[in-house]
Order: C-alpha cells, then sequence, then structure tokens
C-alpha cells in the first residue's frame, strides 16, 4: 500500500513540474549564427554557421537550460568574394590551426543557468565546447516575441586556438588575429 501511494505521489509531482516547464526544440532552418573574426590591424572576416539541433526548457516564458549543437562543417564566408581566396580562407578555418573539423565536427553550447527577463533582456552562464574543451561563458539574451538574440565573445585561445594570436607569437605586425572572435544568435523556435 505505501509503495503504490509512493508511485501516485510521484506521478503527480512529475505531472506538476511537467505541466510548468516545456521543451522547445530551435527550428534550425530559421535560427542563423553569424561568427566574425579580426586582425588586431582592423580588417575582419564573417560568415554563419548552422544549428544542427538546439533545445530551451522553459518554465512560465523563462528559460531554465537549454542545449545546442553547432555543425562546424557548415561553417561559410560570407565577406570574401574571390572563390579561391574563400575556399582557402574556409580551409584553413577547418584545419587544425583553427577549429580542426576533421576530428571536431561538432561544438555544443549548454545553458545552466538564465536569469528570468526583464525588459526582454536576461543573463545566460552555461559551457560552450569546441575542439573538445569546454569553458564557461557568460552572455545576454534578448527575447523578442518566439525569437532569442544573443551575441557571444568567445576567447579563441582557451580552446586552443592560437594561431596568429598575439599572445603566443611575437612579431606578428598586421597579420596578428584578435584572440577573441564573436557569435551572433538568431535562435528561433517552434
Amino acid at each position: 500500500m505505501k509503495a503504490r501511494i509512493l508511485i501516485t505521489v510521484l506521478a503527480i509531482i512529475a505531472m506538476v513540474a511537467s505541466a510548468n516547464a516545456q521543451t522547445v526544440k530551435a527550428n534550425v532552418e530559421a535560427s542563423a549564427l553569424k561568427w566574425t573574426g579580426t586582425k588586431v590591424v582592423g580588417s575582419s572576416h564573417y560568415g554563419f554557421i548552422k544549428l544542427k539541433e538546439g533545445s530551451l526548457e522553459l518554465k512560465k516564458g523563462h528559460i531554465q537550460k537549454g542545449h545546442f549543437v553547432i555543425d562546424m562543417k557548415s561553417m561559410t564566408n560570407i565577406d570574401v568574394e574571390n572563390e579561391e581566396y574563400n575556399k582557402k580562407l574556409i580551409g584553413h578555418l577547418f584545419s587544425d590551426d583553427f577549429f580542426g573539423v576533421e576530428t571536431y565536427p561538432t561544438a555544443t553550447l549548454a545553458l545552466a543557468s538564465v536569469t528570468k527577463f526583464k525588459n526582454n533582456e536576461a543573463t545566460a552562464k552555461g559551457q560552450l565546447t569546441i575542439k573538445g574543451q569546454a569553458h564557461p561563458v557568460e552572455f545576454t539574451i534578448e527575447k523578442k516575441d518566439n525569437d532569442y538574440i544573443a551575441s557571444i565573445t568567445v576567447d579563441r585561445t582557451l580552446y586552443g586556438i592560437r594561431y596568429g594570436s598575439g599572445s603566443f607569437f611575437d612579431n606578428l605586425g598586421d597579420k596578428a588575429i584578435s584572440n577573441d572572435f564573436t557569435m551572433d544568435v538568431s535562435l528561433v523556435v517552434e
């Protein structure tokens, strides 16, 4: 009898919890992730990477946590019009000098905590994993209807991406690449 009561109580708790929380999936076709990398002396490159999958757990309209898989093999460059140079740039970004896409075809972002939205903004904390290395990230999320907008600044050197970094190499001059790159995210949920 006690076991039956315990099971019933647990079932009621699970129903209440599920009624208060819902999981929404990312619309990977409608969502956009724009990357931008810059040289220390001012020029920059940018392009897009696709989400492979993603979801948010919402409770009363507030994000509780989330998990996203980024398809590194989908990385493109938009600003270089010369096809040959564009292919060289993407090839270099795919190489072990940068993202090692052959070995690490995906990156992940796991949101561990998000403050409640105030004036349509919240602060998210989580872990970003690139090249198998996970490091904490913190950024602001802006909510616009069913879309979530964020700009995440990433120190690439934390993930072993040191190519062209003035922090690790001397005399790079105008070839020095900024340690930070940005990911501007426009997440559309279903």
